[in-house]
Order: structure tokens, then C-alpha cells, then sequence
């Protein structure tokens, strides 16, 4: 039976996880778990994944790789499931697996093409454990970006993302030091035939002055701004020991905004960090409708072993729930309101397997029937269902 790959957690592990399939092809009863340790509950789905795993392949040899595999390795190792683990630093390495190196092979034909030019960190966020699971910030030098946009493009990708764990690192470690936008505008001129380039999860505070413009102007850099914002509280900020500051937002997406109004705002938020109060959580909650954040990922702080948050005082499990909840409503209002706001109005969609698509925005879109995967339609959408345009 064929090697399978599991993937759990970010878009970076997705992307790794589409050149594992790759890289194990020829392997026979092999299942790997490509897994996750941002949050407790990312371990405990790791530990659901396993288990399933092993019910469903009962012969198969099972491995584990990703960053849990470095931050709980001891536990996941002692699990009677797992046969093994595998370094998330080797785990793209053919001799980590024991087979041999081929020349690469087309992914399965997808839309959306993620491309990770960016892996490691540097910082420090009092509550992460990211850097363990994932060791110091290394780019892939501007020739290899373009020979992987080059690869993907030629098998059917219509968008291209950019991922990393610290993507506006990016460059740091090349020689010269280049920026960020350096990499996009090179992309942007080397295809010119690239319609929809697009950035994940950005800190604001280290987007250098050439990517800002581009953000702001360039219309085959698509307009959504996903942020690494974890709070809206200064003192908490500075506690989880982040870079920026909640003007610093307000000022990145205050200026963005007023070059190009359509350009819609993601951001990560972490809710219940410890010390926060009641005052904390306002500012969090506040910050929301501020920036206007209608792609809202929402975590639930959970103490992850070995950083300093965890030696915090904590706040009560019961707490953290109750504001994690409040957050996902004041984005879901948000979304609601921004959803609405596009009724009516002709956009171009990226038609994907499913029936649906996203507009350059973000937004999910529910097709009519008979649009191909791969093309871009224009539709123009007469309401809302369960958080989608149709």
C-alpha cells in the first residue's frame, strides 16, 4: 500500500507535507504524521491523528515528524503506535527516510500553490515553542523561489502563496540581507503570466517599505493582509514580548487601507494570555472592529512546556474559554457585515475542486455549477450562506 502523509496545523506544514508525498512515493506501507505543537490542543490532535492512524493501517510502519515531534518527542516516542521519529529539520531530506533521491515529480495539479520560502525563527514570544519545534530562521535563496514558482505554475497553479514561520524574516540570512518585497517584485517580474500572488501570516512591524507599497498597490498581490497580532493590549503585548505595538497596527492598516479600501484583514489573537484582565480583554475584543478583522484565527492560551508565559500567573480554563468565544463573535460580526457589504458587486473568483473559490479578498464563494478547477470567473454573489458568498 502506498505511503500516506498526514498533515496537522499550518499552511507551512501543508506545503512540506505536499513534497513528503513526493519525496515517499515509491515507499509501501508507510504512514507519517506531519504534525503540530502550537497549542495543547494541536498536540492532542497529533495524538488523535496517531491513534487513527493505527486503527486504519494496522501493519503499516508509522512515523512521526513536525514540530511536536521535537517538542513532545519523549511522549510521542513512548506511544505504542509510533515505530519512529523523524527530526522536523531532516524531514525533507531523502536520506531521513532511507530512500532515494529522484528528480521532482509534479505535485498533484492544485489551484493554490504554497510555497514555503521561509522556515525557523529567531524571536523569542514568551509563549511559543515554534523556535524549538522549528530551530533559527533559514530562507530559500531568490533562485530556488523561482525555480519552485516556475515547477508549480507549469502544473496547472493559478495562485501562488507565499507561507513561512517568519515570513517577513525572509532575506536575513542571505547574503546582502534582502527584503521581503525584494522576493515578491522578483516574482512579479520574472511570471509575468502570475495573476494572484499571495503572503501568509505577516508580522507588521517587519514588513520593510517596499513590500508596504506593493501591499498597497499592486494589484496581482492580492488584497488581504493576514497578521501575526496575537493582542490588542500594549502591556500583554509586551509580556508575550512581540515587537509592535497596538498603534503600530492601527498605523499599517490605517495607511493600507486608505491606498487600497479593499484590502481585507486577517489576524492571529490569542485569548486569555496570562495576567490578562477584564481591561486586557477589552482592548483585545476592541481591537477587532479597529482593523476591521474578518479573517479571525482565534487560540485559546494554553502553556506550552518550557516558555516563560507558562511560568505566569495563569488565567482559569473557564475564563479562557468564555473569551475565546467572545473574540470568534466579534469577528463573526465583523464578517457578516464585510460579506454583506460585497452582495451585489462583480468579483473575480478562482474556481477550486469543491464547487467554490475565493475571491482575491479572501472570501469564500460558492459557485454555480459548472466552472472548472483552475479557472478564474467572475460571479456576483445575491447573499450569504453559512459564512460564504453565493
Amino acid at each position: 500500500m502506498a505511503a500516506e502523509v498526514i498533515s496537522l496545523g499550518c499552511r507551512l506544514n501543508l506545503s512540506e507535507s505536499e513534497d513528503l508525498r513526493a519525496l515517499l512515493a515509491s515507499a509501501d506501507d508507510l504512514v507519517v504524521i506531519n504534525s503540530c505543537a502550537v497549542t495543547a490542543e494541536a498536540v492532542r490532535q497529533t495524538r488523535q491523528a496517531i491513534r487513527r492512524a493505527r486503527r486504519t493501517r494496522p501493519t503499516a510502519r508509522l512515523l512521526v515528524t513536525g514540530c511536536a515531534a521535537e517538542v513532545e518527542r519523549a511522549a510521542l516516542g513512548a506511544m505504542p503506535e509510533v515505530d519512529g521519529l523523524v527530526a522536523n529539520a531532516a524531514k525533507l531530506d531523502p536520506r531521513a527516510w532511507n530512500v532515494a533521491p529522484a528528480p521532482r515529480a509534479p505535485h498533484a495539479a492544485h489551484t493554490r500553490a504554497f510555497i514555503a520560502v521561509q522556515n525557523g525563527c529567531d524571536h523569542a514570544c514568551t509563549f511559543c515553542v515554534i523556535p524549538q519545534g522549528r530551530g533559527p530562521s533559514r530562507s530559500l535563496p531568490v533562485a530556488e523561489v523561482l525555480g519552485l514558482v516556475a515547477h508549480h505554475l507549469d502544473h496547472g497553479a493559478r495562485e501562488v502563496v507565499l507561507t513561512g514561520v517568519d515570513l517577513t524574516s525572509w532575506g536575513h540570512d542571505l547574503p546582502g540581507k534582502p527584503s521581503l518585497g525584494s522576493l515578491v517584485e522578483a516574482i512579479l517580474s520574472a511570471f509575468p503570466e502570475l495573476r494572484r500572488l499571495r503572503l501568509s501570516s505577516l508580522d507588521g512591524v517587519e514588513i520593510d517599505p517596499f513590500l508596504r507599497e506593493l501591499l498597497g498597490g499592486e494589484a496581482r498581490v492580492m488584497p488581504h493582509l493576514h497578521l501575526s497580532l496575537q493582542h490588542g493590549n500594549d502591556l500583554i503585548l509586551k509580556r508575550m514580548k512581540r515587537r509592535h505595538l497596538r498603534r503600530d497596527a492601527i498605523e499599517l492598516v490605517g495607511w493600507l487601507k486608505a491606498r487600497r479600501p479593499e484590502l481585507a484583514i486577517g489576524a492571529d489573537l490569542i485569548a486569555g494570555f496570562p495576567t490578562e484582565d477584564a481591561a486586557a480583554h477589552g482592548d483585545n475584543l476592541s481591537i477587532i472592529a479597529e482593523l476591521g478583522i474578518v479573517h479571525g484565527h482565534v487560540f485559546p492560551y494554553s502553556p506550552r512546556p518550557g516558555t516563560p508565559a507558562a511560568r505566569m500567573p495563569q488565567i482559569t480554563a473557564q475564563d479562557i474559554r468564555l473569551r475565546a468565544a467572545e473574540l470568534r463573535a466579534a469577528v463573526a460580526a465583523v464578517r457578516q457585515d464585510w460579506l454583506a457589504g460585497q452582495i451585489g458587486q462583480p468579483i473575480e473568483v478562482l474556481a477550486e475542486r469543491d464547487g467554490t473559490g475565493h475571491a482575491p479578498n479572501f472570501a469564500r464563494v460558492q459557485l454555480p455549477p459548472g466552472n472548472q478547477a483552475g479557472t478564474i470567473v467572475t460571479v456576483t454573489p445575491t447573499r450569504i450562506i453559512e459564512g460564504m458568498l453565493a
